[in-house]
């Protein structure tokens, strides 16, 4: 079932599909399986195959019951173009989309070369925004070629966890970066100048920026429960939003 969520850029969180496999160090400590057994544990519906890909063409509905506009995280539980998800059921993943169209959905992904394989030849909803993860320079940054390759109205990178310094990034043609530093037992550091470099980088290109989290270390390098350690950077929060007069 769709739920509200915590995270500080979504308002609810929908998940026609579970579970997922590693692809890229952004994945070795991922929340999301962390959580899948907890509530494999616990018997919650959907998660009977803990962190295994599951579809659950019963939760498609969802969105269409909710009058309210809303912003939707789709599939913060799973990837919504796993390979074991069949274009045919994102294709209804999509129709839901187009028809709820009183929402805004934000669609997050590391597989980005089938995302684009996906929309090739094809235009995403408006009211759909697309997004790649982008945690490193090896795995992260070439996704970011394959997210401009797509006709979306807003197109975005979600640089969490931030692993280390991504470098000079080509931002043309991207509305919207977040960044954020890892959770967790497990957490890794990020560094201040990692965070500020991709800030500076997003105002000099015009770019909208929000800094999620610290996460679990905190900007004094000392490791500690995140809520202790905030989101502000330099001082002061960064939660923009895209412009939604953006084109393409």
């Amino acid at each position: 079932m769709a739920t509200t969520s915590k995270i500080e850029w979504t308002e609810q969180t929908w998940n026609p599909t579970v579970g997922c496999t590693k692809v890229s160090p952004g994945c070795k400590f991922c929340y999301a399986e962390v959580m899948a057994q907890r509530l494999e544990a616990m018997g919650t519906p959907g998660y009977e195959n803990g962190f295994q890909l599951t579809i659950l063409p019963n939760r498609l509905l969802e969105p269409l019951k909710r009058k309210v506009p809303t912003v939707y995280f789709v599939n913060s539980m799973s990837d919504l173009f796993h390979e074991d998800v069949p274009f045919s059921y994102i294709d209804k993943v999509f129709e839901v989309i187009i028809q709820a169209s009183q929402h805004t959905f934000q669609i997050l992904t590391k597989r980005s070369a089938r995302m684009a394989e996906y929309f090739e030849g094809k235009k995403a909803p408006k009211n759909a925004w697309i997004g790649v993860s982008v945690e490193d320079k090896k795995y992260g940054v070439p996704r970011i070629d394959d997210l401009r390759k797509i006709d979306a109205h807003i197109r975005f990178l979600s640089v969490e966890p931030l692993l280390e310094d991504v470098g000079q990034l080509d931002l043309s043609n991207i509305h919207w970066v977040i960044v954020g530093g890892e959770s967790g037992r497990n957490a890794r550091p990020m560094k201040a100048e990692w965070a500020e470099s991709i800030r500076d980088q997003c105002k000099e290109s015009g770019v909208a920026f929000f800094f999620k989290q610290w996460g679990g270390w905190g900007v004094d390098g000392k490791k500690r429960a995140k809520k202790y350690n905030g989101r502000e950077l330099n001082g002061r929060t960064w939660d923009d939003m895209p412009d939604m007069s953006a084109s393409v």
